[in-house]
């Protein structure tokens, strides 16, 4: 029996440090994992360019600022709603004024208002003591708004070099793994960077299929723009939390101050509820798990096990990264196991 075990014993001690290394190296590992998943998705770009002449520098450049122009793209959007949302926000307040100051002061006069209502009930102490509580949620906000500034920069760099010594870092490849892979390894590298298209290809299927359903839920509530705004907020996912916080604000305003119910905002907010649910357990999972050839089961557990170590940008990053494990496993005759729990599904 002992004999019998340690095998298995020995592979759960192995998965149980690789996941203790890649949540403690996630700072590390997650900017490395964008930059990979970047220049794999510009390296047909950036090679097609290299053939026609362009020196591998400004190629890669010329691809970094299609990406660039892309994420700029959709920030102006995002702002372009903000400052939208504010501009309607006087119809929502009987206000006249217009901008982040008259925001910030109407939500000043809220929660005042709110704590002279409830002076004497549990309400007015502890709104009295959120200044006090704030600062260490300040703190945390800071720290990831730098984080995140950091991130924006340093993955563009990674990809960068990852792009312009990809040569050397394939002879490496090449020159660690043992002999008999030698010759299937170009194949497998061929298959790793058609995966990581068909995931692209699945991401936007995901952000159409999403915008569709967003803009319909509109369309039944009388939204005006719906499929404007169905799209937008779609494309706004793109950015966890705080894009769809902010590309929904508008349409949330407008469904208030073009009806004057409360309900049409719970409407909004409803749909574009339904909608993310099934995005992260339905839509997701089965587009691009599909493209990346992992069944439904596999795609929903790797999300859930993504999200538990890195977060969000495990949720993303680590369907890709099972995709190469699968590719791997086809190649080796002892992962028959792990290529059949992830592979497709039984269609006796």
């Amino acid at each position: 029996m002992p004999i019998a075990a340690s095998p298995l014993l020995r592979n759960l001690l192995i998965a149980l440090c690789i996941g203790l290394l890649m949540y403690l190296g996630r700072y590390i590992l997650i900017p490395l994992g964008y930059s990979l998943l970047v220049a794999l998705v510009l390296h047909p770009l950036v090679a097609r360019l290299e053939r026609r002449g362009t020196p591998r520098w400004a190629a890669i450049g010329v691809g970094l600022l299609v990406v660039g122009a892309l994420f700029g793209i959709l920030a102006g959007l995002l702002f372009y709603q903000l400052d939208t949302f504010l501009a309607n926000l006087p119809q929502l307040t009987g206000g006249s004024s217009t901008g982040f100051g008259a925001f910030w002061q109407w939500v000043n006069e809220q929660v005042a208002k709110l704590g002279e209502d409830h002076r004497n009930d549990l309400w007015g102490p502890l709104l009295d003591s959120v200044p006090s509580r704030m600062a260490p949620y300040m703190g945390t906000a800071l720290s990831a708004l730098f984080g995140m500034l950091f991130n924006l920069f340093i993955i563009p760099v990674f990809a960068a070099l990852l792009l312009y010594n990809r040569r050397t870092y394939v002879q490496a490849l090449t020159a660690l793994v043992s002999p008999q892979w030698r010759p299937r390894l170009p194949g497998l590298l061929q298959n790793v960077v058609g995966n990581y298209a068909r995931f692209i290809v699945g991401m936007v299927q995901v952000y159409l299929i999403v915008g569709t359903l967003n803009s319909l839920g509109f369309l039944l509530l009388g939204v005006p723009n719906a499929v404007l705004f169905g799209m937008l907020t779609a494309l706004a996912t793109m950015i966890p939390y705080a894009g769809i916080i902010i590309s929904s604000l508008l349409p949330i305003t407008l469904a208030y101050t073009t009806t004057g119910s409360l309900w049409m905002p719970v409407g909004v907010i409803s749909v574009l509820a339904v909608v993310q649910y099934l995005e992260a357990n339905l839509i997701f999972p089965k587009v691009v798990g599909g493209k990346l050839g992992l069944n439904t089961m596999a795609s929903l557990l790797i999300i859930f096990a993504g999200g538990l170590l890195w977060g969000v940008a495990g949720m993303i990053l680590f369907l890709p990264m099972a995709s190469i494990l699968k590719l791997v496993s086809e190649e080796v005759p002892e992962w028959q196991a792990l290529r059949l729990l992830l592979g497709g599904e039984d269609k006796n």
